[in-house]
């Protein structure tokens, strides 16, 4: 019979060992405790210790005697890596771990600092502590490592650092000097009774005390996992919510899957391994624009080769077969009508003289009588040379501006003396005539960078020409051509008056001496070929106005035969001036270049020309 607890001896006994009872046997006089000294038997001393096992709140693990535990807690966790026996916290020192438990698992570890006691003061009973609703089932002393360990098992000095993390079994905590207790919900305290110890957060009793320790861990982690619903693991990528966080880990690396596979053969991973990746990124980057850029570059290259005519779709004679053939398909034109003007273009241009349908004659015979009868504010008027009017016709509308200025540039040539010898009077080549004479002229070794643009080729192509092909055609003629390039505005309001000026001085050259001139002046000077981007026109003559301000008098291919044919009568010729005055105001392009012709040129001066072209020099003004 236990001489503290009244009743049987509790079945627990049963539980001590034979050696156990003979360690205990040999110290019975020594066990104190609080201020009772009382010799126990044997039987009885194994009751109060039985019930009063320590419990390593690491691994569970329960021993007599404190010395144990301490040795247990040094063996088995101060040498080795601890791990949290609430989470997946593992790798850590007691320290680290004690720390852990206090902090992430308040609910679960409850810290009991026990005071220090001496040896000689007595000690009262203290009851295990409560927290609200929740019986305490563990207790825990801070413990330091270098402390000297307890001299018995019931006294405890001053200097007695080491108390290892105990526990008792069930849900009793004991004390030396009372009888297993437990503290329920309510705060009362309710004894064990037949070995039975009750769940303080349930109706269940439990036999053993191991059992209700697990027992309210089961209750402790339902209620954590209540507490854990309410939190929601959202996904940074696609934003599915997961039920935890390693569940969210394993979503979040799918999203990688692809990226490793392809940095795979990166593996194994090298300090240089990413920027070998931006490299190949930045590689295929580089190569997809530049397939861009080639296929925009492709797609503007084939609208200019059709705004020049070197898109293969045919040239002047196509061109005019094709107008025909809608003009009948549109009833316009009857079949045989068709076939008698096909017959007579063949014959056209297999003569290569032009067949005279657009030519405009005596324009400058017309605007002379029209100054002599009303100069309307004019100082001075000077004209070129006799020059035809030639515009476009349905083979070369769109296109041949160039090829029919230079026509008009030939006309005027003709009639000119000094020019007269070096041309075929009479005789206008055609526009497919012009493209071959500029082919010959390649030939010979004129603008060889222009004969490259065109692939030396414009038979057969609706392609346009410029100053440089009229200049290489005119050498190649025997005749000294000169560019004078306005390469940019020279006067307000994007204007050129140095070019209107550098006109004025060419056409008045002859008529300069101490005489006054007269009032309109016609000279034997060829009209000038006038270039621009996208259009060009021939320079017949300029006025002076009484004010001091000059207009240029032009004769445009694309004005139309009725329009050109206006100024040959006096009733349509003040409304045909509108289309032939061009003061500065309408000419505001960025670049003008001007060709014009002055003498001749013996054989050895045409071969200079011809090396000297390989780099063509202009004048450029300002």
């Amino acid at each position: 019979m236990c001489l503290d607890c009244p009743g049987k001896v509790k079945e627990e006994e049963r539980y001590l060992a034979g050696s156990e009872i003979e360690r205990f046997g040999k110290r019975e006089t020594n066990v104190i405790f609080g201020t009772t000294s009382t010799k126990l038997t044997v039987l009885s001393v194994c009751h109060r210790i039985t019930k009063a096992m320590l419990t390593c709140v690491i691994c569970g693990e329960e021993l007599l005697f404190e010395e144990d535990m301490k040795t247990h807690l040094l063996l088995s966790h101060l040498e080795d890596e601890m791990s949290c026996p609430l989470c997946s916290l593992s790798g850590v020192s007691y320290d680290d771990l004690t720390y852990h438990m206090n902090t992430a698992h308040p609910e679960n570890h409850v810290q009991a600092q026990e005071p220090h006691r001496d040896n000689n003061v007595p000690s009262n009973p203290t009851p295990c502590p409560s927290s609200g609703t929740q019986a305490t089932m563990i207790t825990e002393t801070k413990w330091m490592r270098n402390a000297v360990p307890a001299t018995s098992f019931g006294g405890r000095t001053s200097s007695d650092k080491i108390r290892g993390p105990i526990s008792t079994s069930g849900s009793a905590c004991v004390t030396p000097d009372s009888s297993p207790t437990t503290r329920g919900c309510g705060g009362d305290e309710r004894k064990t009774q037949g070995g039975q110890f009750p769940c303080p957060m349930c109706t269940l009793v439990c036999s053993t005390g191991p059992l209700l320790q697990e027992h309210v861990e089961v209750h402790l982690q339902v209620e954590d996992s209540a507490k854990g619903e309410g939190t929601r693991f959202l996904c940074p990528v696609c934003s599915v919510v997961c039920d935890d966080a390693p569940s969210l880990h394993e979503h979040v690396e799918e999203h990688f899957v692809e990226l490793t596979r392809d940095s795979s053969a990166l593996a194994p991973v090298s300090p240089g391994a990413d920027l070998r990746l931006a490299r190949k990124l930045q590689a295929e980057e580089d190569q997809r624009r530049r397939k861009e850029e080639a296929q925009l570059e492709a797609v503007e290259f084939k609208k200019l080769k059709e705004q020049f005519g070197l898109d293969g779709g045919g040239g002047y004679r196509r061109q005019l077969e094709r107008r025909m053939e809608k003009a009948v398909a549109q009833g316009l034109m009857a079949p045989a009508e068709y076939h008698s003007k096909r017959a007579k273009v063949m014959e056209d241009l297999a003569s290569g003289l032009d067949d005279g349908t657009t030519r405009t004659q005596g324009t400058l015979g017309a605007l002379w009588e029209y100054y002599q009868r009303d100069p309307r504010g004019c100082a001075h008027i000077w004209l070129s040379a006799e020059t035809d009017h030639y515009n476009s016709s349905e083979g070369d509308k769109g296109w041949g501006c160039g090829y029919r200025n230079l026509q008009m540039l030939l006309s005027a040539l003709q009639r000119i003396p000094v020019f007269a010898d070096r041309l075929t009077e009479g005789e206008i080549p055609s526009v497919p005539q012009l493209q071959r004479m500029i082919e010959g002229a390649w030939k010979e070794g004129l603008d060889p960078q222009g004969a490259s643009h065109f692939n030396k080729r414009l038979q057969g192509t609706r392609a346009w020409i410029g100053a440089t092909e009229i200049y290489a055609l005119l050498t190649s003629l025997g005749l000294r051509a000169r560019i004078t390039d306005f390469h940019k505005h020279s006067g307000p309001g994007d204007t050129h008056p140095r070019m209107f000026e550098w006109v004025k001085q060419y056409f008045s050259q002859s008529s300069r001496g101490g005489r006054l001139p007269p009032r309109v002046v016609q000279t034997a000077l060829p009209p000038l070929y006038l270039q621009h981007q996208g259009h060009s026109r021939s320079i017949v003559g300029v006025e002076e106005r009484k004010n001091g301000s000059l207009c240029l008098l032009v004769l445009d291919p694309d004005c139309g035969v009725a329009n050109a044919k206006k100024v040959l009568s006096a009733d349509g010729l003040s409304a045909a001036m509108r289309h032939i005055r061009r003061f500065p105001s309408n000419m505001k392009h960025t670049q003008y270049q001007v060709v014009c012709v002055d003498q001749v040129l013996s054989p050895e001066e045409k071969q200079v020309c011809i090396r000297s072209s390989a780099t063509l020099r202009v004048a450029r003004i300002p």
